[in-house]
């Protein structure tokens, strides 16, 4: 076996993209998460229409907090493409807003708002982003990183 067909018979790595057009918070707690639990296993993206310094310092505290650092993951503005490339969309809250593609897997995962809110408010947003990050790498059956 060559090393091409080698690399062809692997299997894919699942992508998927986080979508929370209004508050990109949301979006970017659970890129991050995915991205520290799943690695190079899982690709992964987040858009929002929210600019990077626009995400609530409460966000990144909270997430500092629970050891994951958010800050080198930005939040792209969302585009048909990015939808276009994943296999799977996150809506987190906004799927109204999000272009829908026959075929493609959806997921809705409706979670309050931490936008505006201090760290006391986001941490339980946070804690269900996490339970919800590892349920999805169950799923797409993607061993999940020991904490570092």
């Amino acid at each position: 076996m060559t090393a091409a067909s080698a690399a062809s018979a692997a299997p894919a790595v699942p992508s998927v993209l986080f979508v929370c057009v209004h508050n990109a918070g949301r979006s970017q707690m659970a890129a991050a998460f995915l991205m520290r639990l799943g690695g190079d296993r899982v690709q992964v993206r987040s858009a929002g229409s929210a600019p990077a310094d626009a995400v609530n310092p409460a966000v990144v505290a909270a997430m500092a907090e629970a050891g994951v650092d958010i800050s080198a993951e930005i939040p792209k503005v969302l585009t048909t493409d990015a939808v276009r490339a994943s296999d799977v969309v996150i809506t987190m809250g906004c799927g109204d807003a999000c272009p829908v593609f026959p075929g493609k897997r959806y997921l809705d995962w409706k979670l309050d708002d931490p936008a505006g809110q201090g760290v006391e408010a986001v941490r339980p947003i946070r804690d269900a982003i996490e339970q919800r990050v590892r349920g999805l790498l169950a799923e797409l059956a993607v061993p999940v990183r020991a904490a570092s």
